[in-house]
């Protein structure tokens, strides 16, 4: 209502008022200065109603994020079936960086929360702006008593002039007169009044609000740059433990010696079954890394991925087991040893 008598009818209804320059400037810059006032409060309660929208989904999207942060930890230490293999490493890593980048978003939205919504929030609810505005509106008041007053001025100059020699008209409008100029002298000090609060409103307005946004800004730039480093280190680990595994040796076919003779497929010369490190152990499970393919009818052909019990060693670098129901000789450095296998693939093996 008060803004559409500053720009509507409220002003410039009455020649009789508007006929001082400064006055009409001054109430020019009131005009500029409410609207400006206006815009200003809209935007940041604009800010406010975002920033709080945010937090609301991000708080949600922290929440899904642990989840599937503590999911990968969770398989990583318990899954039996990746014990000390790659999986269960990269599960692991991802985790952890998991539960870091949902640490780096909450410490975001509180940031938003305490640096840019709250102080916005105090502003737009705040008493000076509230103050400012009604010395605005007490200033258009006055003004529109006014353009009243000068127009029972007009008025009493006509009886004046049509009642000649009239001293109760004279008295009346030396009265009138004297209660418009005093109107127009309190009406010229509260609109600089007015002018300079809402002069003040608007400065603290554009400061708070641009201080508020930078600061929103950087808030965002520090957690986009830690959740890049986050990703950075489990990236480089990821990709470290992948090019390892790609990058392992295979075993040199050309200089395994021939598989075992007669007496050595017969048990003659062979011993128990050991590890790599010489150790005598037990019939074990080894998973295939390198795939071979059988060149005799004792040979066993293996594919990578297959399970096969390791029964015999041979001291010349070959093993003797059992696969896929199928039994044969193979080069011992072709397999790892497992010692948890999924039950599914023990079955596989015969």
């Amino acid at each position: 209502a008060v803004l559409k008598q500053f720009v509507g009818g409220g002003y410039g209804g009455s020649d009789n008022v508007i006929t001082d320059e400064a006055e009409l400037l001054q109430h020019q810059k009131l005009e500029k200065l409410y609207i400006s006032t206006r815009a200003g409060k809209h935007f940041q309660r604009d800010i406010v109603r975002g920033v709080e929208g945010f937090i609301v989904h991000g708080s949600k999207q922290v929440e899904i994020g642990n989840k599937l942060s503590e999911d990968s930890r969770k398989y990583g230490i318990e899954n039996t079936c990746t014990s000390g293999g790659t999986l269960e490493k990269a599960a692991l890593s991802f985790g952890k960086a998991r539960s870091q980048i949902e640490k780096e978003r909450g410490n975001l939205l509180k940031s938003l929360g305490t640096q840019v919504a709250e102080p916005l929030r105090a502003m737009v609810m705040g008493a000076p702006l509230e103050d400012a505005r009604h010395l605005a509106q007490r200033y258009d008041r006055m003004r529109q008593e006014a353009e009243a007053q000068a127009i029972e001025v007009s008025k009493r100059q006509m009886r004046t002039r049509e009642g000649t020699g009239n001293p109760d008209n004279m008295l009346k409008l030396e009265a009138a007169e004297t209660k418009l100029q005093e109107l127009k002298s309190n009406m010229a000090v509260l609109g600089k009044e007015a002018a300079a609060a809402m002069a003040a409103v608007e400065a603290q307005q554009q400061r708070l609000t641009l201080q508020r946004l930078i600061a929103m800004v950087e808030s965002e730039r520090i957690y986009h740059q830690r959740v890049l480093q986050i990703l950075d280190q489990l990236e480089g680990e990821m990709v470290s433990e992948r090019q390892r595994i790609e990058a392992s040796p295979i075993p040199n076919v050309d200089s395994t010696p021939p598989p075992p003779s007669y007496e050595e497929a017969n048990g003659l010369f062979t011993s128990p079954a050991h590890d790599k490190f010489g150790e005598n152990v037990s019939y074990f499970l080894g998973e295939v890394m390198h795939p071979h393919q059988a060149e005799s009818d004792i040979e066993l052909s293996l594919s990578v991925g297959d399970y096969v019990v390791v029964r015999k060693v041979s001291n010349n670098g070959w093993a003797e087991g059992e696969c896929k129901g199928r039994a044969g000789w193979f080069p011992f450095e072709y397999v790892e040893r497992r010692d948890r296998v999924l039950a599914s693939k023990v079955a596989e093996v015969f």
